[in-house]
């Protein structure tokens, strides 16, 4: 599983201005199944995307094309984790695979 962060490097004006096409680039890797969730960060000064992959280098391209990233309106850092705790109902949603040891 990976965090990917991003920092806003400009005015919030240029980050709405580019709003539409971050949220295509969201909905694509929603619907590949990348992207678990999504959200602004509070304050407002970026976001944090959970993401499923199966490594860093293939996740940190897909940040890349992020167009606030590829746009120079942010910058993109990306953390990899191995879950090993979760909720009870979280297994049945993430999928196989994805289940800590110890868990199935």
């Amino acid at each position: 599983m990976f965090v990917i962060e991003l920092t806003y490097k400009v005015p919030l004006a240029a980050i709405d201005a580019s709003m539409a096409a971050h949220m295509r680039f969201l909905k694509k890797h929603y619907a590949s199944g990348t992207f678990l969730m999504s959200g602004r960060k509070i304050p407002r000064d970026g976001g944090i995307i959970i993401a499923l992959g199966t490594n860093k280098v293939d996740i940190e391209a897909i940040a890349r094309d992020d167009p606030f990233v590829s746009g120079g309106l942010a910058d993109v850092r990306v953390i990899e984790f191995r879950a090993s705790q979760l909720a009870e109902e979280m297994p049945a949603r993430l999928g196989p695979g994805v289940v800590p040891r110890g868990r199935r």
